[in-house]
């Protein structure tokens, strides 16, 4: 499918507003501050999507918006927003957009954000989260960031709302790297911390079917389906995923009520974590999945 960003009106800037982007921000396009001299940490949300999601779930965290002229008109409302509150918005060239972002690959578009919470993971609140029908993501130790942000855009694609990270000490967090490649998946989605993940998950199942991935030693994901489906299962699923290279921990797999595998018939012997989730997601996770 082809990429979009949420709908948004086509309002266009006003006449005062195409001044900024024409005019003033033209003249300081020199002098626009890149994210280490503001003095304060931010993000860095790069491309249209990114920046799309940021100002449809958290317009509130964007403190400067940069862009090139090829981007203006799509950047117009986003000025409008940032102005009504005084914030700034500067139209750059693409050399200095690429020392802002940090990148090459900006898209024409960057906002420098307030970075994204992780909230502490609260078992209590996972019971209504069970009782409205929600799954959860669970990733321990997955490294990567690429594969973190496109994990985390699979996640929003399938309409999974809130994604845990353990404490493992190799895992992922919100990063520029991570954003750009979820391409709003970051913003679409909940994040929430555990420390202790084995006494998590151990919680999590009284809610929740708990099912944890390994190469081998489980049973196989179209096993899975059919035991769900035998016993007309309704329990919203736990995923846990882990490390790129290591899997999951003992510890971590002893606390999950189900070890699946995704079993394959070529010469590779593995399939990458953010593929091998987007396989999972889709099978077991969503509304579309529940039986009874």
């Amino acid at each position: 499918m082809r990429d979009r960003p949420p709908r948004r009106s086509d309002r266009r800037p006003g006449s005062g507003e195409r001044s900024r982007l024409s005019g003033r921000g033209e003249e300081r396009r020199h002098r626009a501050e890149p994210p280490e001299r503001s003095g304060e940490k931010t993000s860095r949300i790069a491309g249209l999507p990114a920046v799309a999601a940021l100002f449809v779930h958290a317009p509130e965290r964007v403190e400067r918006l940069y862009f090139t002229e090829e981007m203006k008109a799509e950047a117009g409302d986003y000025c409008v927003v940032l102005a009504r509150s005084h914030r700034q918005y500067r139209l750059v060239g693409a050399g200095e957009l690429e020392r802002i972002a940090g990148t090459p690959m900006h898209g024409g578009i960057v906002a420098l954000a307030r970075p994204q919470r992780v909230e502490p993971f609260d078992a209590e609140a996972a019971i209504g989260w069970a009782e409205a029908g929600e799954d959860l993501l669970v990733l321990d130790g997955v490294g990567n960031p690429h594969n973190l942000g496109a994990i985390l855009r699979t996640a929003a694609f399938f309409g999974m709302r809130r994604v845990l990270l353990s404490d493992h000490r190799g895992q992922a967090g919100p990063s520029d790297a991570a954003t750009r490649v979820a391409r709003g998946g970051m913003e679409a989605v909940r994040l929430y911390r555990a420390d202790r993940l084995p006494i998590a998950l151990k919680r999590l199942g009284r809610t929740h079917h708990v099912v944890g991935t390994a190469l081998e030693g489980a049973i196989t994901l179209d096993e899975l389906i059919g035991r769900r489906a035998g016993a007309g299962a309704v329990r919203p699923v736990t995923l846990v995923l882990g490390n790129e290279e290591e899997g999951l921990a003992r510890a971590t797999l002893a606390a999950c009520e189900t070890v699946v595998t995704i079993p394959g018939e070529g010469e590779v012997q593995s399939l990458n974590v953010a593929a091998s989730a987007a396989i999972l997601i889709h099978a077991l996770c969503g509304r579309s999945t529940r039986v009874g």
